[in-house]
């Protein structure tokens, strides 16, 4: 009989047995469950396994989070289901059978732009710094930018555009290299395609306004002619010539012979992707882009503005866990493309800045809570600066209230946002640091917005808060700081070295609901700025991802057991770009290589780099996690035990 013999048994009962199953796989934490029937697994039944540690469901998979033993749980769990694994990449595609043709959508929306959030985000940085120097006259009683009175600035204002219109003049270019990435094909060809969308021999798309039809280039082929129109900004039209390059490309490869396709298939492929792209799908995909802008843009300015902001706050929270605010960047776009801003993004910035609030109230509220705030501080920051997964997932869904308050308090700032016609000129930082994206003429009316956005959900919550008796001091949370003057005195033990070089981050800001409610249990996170994962102690190797090589596990001298997880997703990479350096049951000591990775690939794959340590086993040890700091591999500390 196996370890988990009969949990095993329960739970292939409890997800609605065998012929309920689509498709199962593992990660280094968690089962994956394509379900035939989703309502028919009884959720509360499973978390009540005395081996699971929580369950979710995101992107039609269905997960039971079981921790470091996994592997051996999900061996006898396939013996005893009678039933075969699959791949990773089978079960995500098995997956969307569970979804609706606008999840499909959003899923597909989201992996397209996943990979270039970070490069919008610096642009719209950039963009908002230029506003800041270039447009506000903050000097000589408030008659002149920085720019006109410093040489310096001036051309420091002249050399920033280069990025920026890098980043949105050129962002074609960076969608349908995204799309060929994300379906497999010849990514070369995709930066090609849209390059040719973008090139200085075509009309700028900001100039076709104001350019009349007869002063169009065209390409005169006799019979028809060509407008020779660029696509500057535009989104829609990059996304069908992307998919139009996928498919041809893959078509020409079906029936093409192998002994010439590396000749045929690119030229055939690009050479009709490109004619289709121009003559057909570019102006169809400009007129459609332009026919979504223009919806939105007349719900953001018509006599029902303020309503249509009202919901749409209080509704872009939800939509965040559900996925579907993916579709936002797109029209974002479309209309700082359309309309040289966009009033939508803002509400997005405020509903963030809102949820950061609820938590701010609830740290308030569980002053007297060690162990509460070492969730709910690291999550209010990282919420304000943008990022907030920690904050929904970590505090504000767990209670509840709190992410309801929130909700309200966003659907209140949206209103004034949107009655003001709160405008921003790109898409920045969604918190705090997002009034730099805001065009300096709605600064000041969009600080009120931000004003509503922190004190409505942070009243509410205390209100909420305290009528529910939260915060109140029990036996169970008196006493539980394990960073305490008293326990530092004993805490000495041991110590665990950086695993990689880089920033130490707090597990609460981690953008990934189980690690960062410390569902497998504490720990930290290091941005990396080195790429081979070493031992942060002397131990014995007790999990080993194989095929992915993204984590490994070790357990300590101690007792202790830690898992080391590099990037988030990357299970879904199948080892492209990790080299593992061990197997299990290898002893190693401090420093010894375990796994070297590739964080170009990383990045490129559409996912973060961020390493995970999490503490699944302490061993009764008083553990203080030392973050927010720069940290050298196999040189300084980053727990004491």
């Amino acid at each position: 009989m196996g370890k988990f013999t009969e949990e095993v048994k329960l739970l292939l009962q409890y997800v609605g047995g065998k012929e309920n199953i689509s498709a199962v796989s593992h990660c280094v934490t968690r089962m994956r469950f394509v379900l035939a029937d989703p309502k028919k697994a009884d959720i509360e039944k499973i978390e009540a396994l005395k081996t699971t540690k929580g369950t979710f469901t995101q992107a039609g998979q269905f997960q039971v989070i079981i921790g470091n033993e996994v592997s051996d749980y999900y061996n006898e769990f396939t013996k005893a289901a009678g039933i075969e694994g699959v791949s990773k990449d089978a079960v995500k595609n098995a997956a969307k059978d569970n979804q609706n043709i606008v999840q499909k959508a959003m899923s597909n929306l989201a992996e397209i732009f996943a990979p270039l959030i970070p490069a919008i985000i610096v642009g719209g940085l950039i963009l908002g710094f230029r506003n800041i120097i270039g447009e506000i006259n903050l000097f000589n009683g408030g008659t002149q930018t920085l720019v006109e009175i410093s040489q310096f600035w001036a051309g420091m204002y002249s050399f920033l555009w280069l990025i920026g219109e890098a980043v949105f003049h050129f962002l074609p270019v960076a969608i349908v290299w995204s799309i060929t990435k994300k379906m497999g094909t010849t990514q070369s060809l995709g930066i090609v395609l849209g390059i040719t969308l973008v090139s200085p021999q075509l009309l700028n798309a900001y100039a076709v306004a104001t350019t009349a039809a007869a002063d169009i280039p065209n390409w005169n082929f006799g019979f028809f002619k060509v407008d020779m129109i660029g696509y500057q900004a535009q989104v829609l039209p990059a996304i069908l010539a992307g998919f139009t390059l996928v498919y041809l490309e893959r078509f020409f490869r079906k029936i093409c012979p192998a002994v010439i396709s590396m000749i045929v298939v690119p030229f055939a492929s690009l050479l009709l992707a490109v004619i289709v792209a121009h003559g057909i799908l570019g102006p169809i995909g400009w007129q459609i882009g332009s026919w979504v802008s223009d919806i939105v843009n007349a719900g953001l300015t018509s006599n029902f503005k303020g309503g249509f902001g009202a919901i749409f706050g209080f509704c872009y929270a939800p939509l965040v866990i559900t996925g579907l605010h993916h579709m936002s960047n797109a029209i974002d776009l479309q209309l700082i493309a359309d309309f040289g801003g966009t009033t939508l993004w803002p509400m997005i910035a405020l509903s963030n800045i809102a949820q950061g609030s609820a938590v701010l109230a609830m740290i308030f509220l569980q002053k007297k809570d060690a162990k509460a705030k070492e969730v709910s501080i690291p999550a209010c920051i990282s919420c304000y600066l943008g990022v907030t997964e920690p904050a929904m997932f970590g505090v504000n869904l767990k209670y509840g209230f709190p992410f309801i308050c929130g909700m309200i308090g966003a659907s209140c700032a949206a209103v004034i946002s949107v009655v003001n016609g709160v405008m921003a000129n790109a898409i920045g930082v969604g918190g705090l640091p997002g009034i730099l994206s805001i065009n300096p003429k709605y600064m000041g009316t969009f600080a009120i917005g931000m004003a509503v956005a922190v004190v409505v959900p942070f009243v509410l919550t205390i209100i909420v808060g305290k009528k529910k008796g939260v915060g109140a001091v029990t036996a169970e949370t008196a006493g539980t700081d394990v960073t305490s003057e008293s326990n530092r005195k004993t805490e000495t033990v041991s110590e665990l070295k950086a695993f990689l070089s880089g920033k130490v981050i707090p597990i609460e800001e981690v953008p990934d609901q189980v690690f960062s409610a410390k569902v497998l249990g504490d720990g930290l996170a290091i941005e990396p700025t080195s790429n081979v994962l070493v031992a942060p102690a002397d131990g014995e190797i007790s999990v080993v991802m194989e095929g992915s090589n993204h984590a490994c596990g070790l357990t300590l001298a101690n007792g202790m057991e830690i898992l080391l997880h590099i990037g988030l997703d990357t299970v879904d990479m199948n080892g492209y770009g990790f080299t593992s350096h061990i197997k299990m049951g290898d002893q190693v000591k401090a420093g010894d290589k375990l796994i070297t990775f590739d964080t170009e690939k990383i990045l490129a794959a559409g996912h973060p780099a961020v390493t995970i340590m999490v503490v699944t086993e302490p061993a009764g040890a008083d553990i203080r996690f030392l973050t927010g700091k720069e940290v050298k591999e196999k040189r300084d500390t980053i727990v004491t035990v």
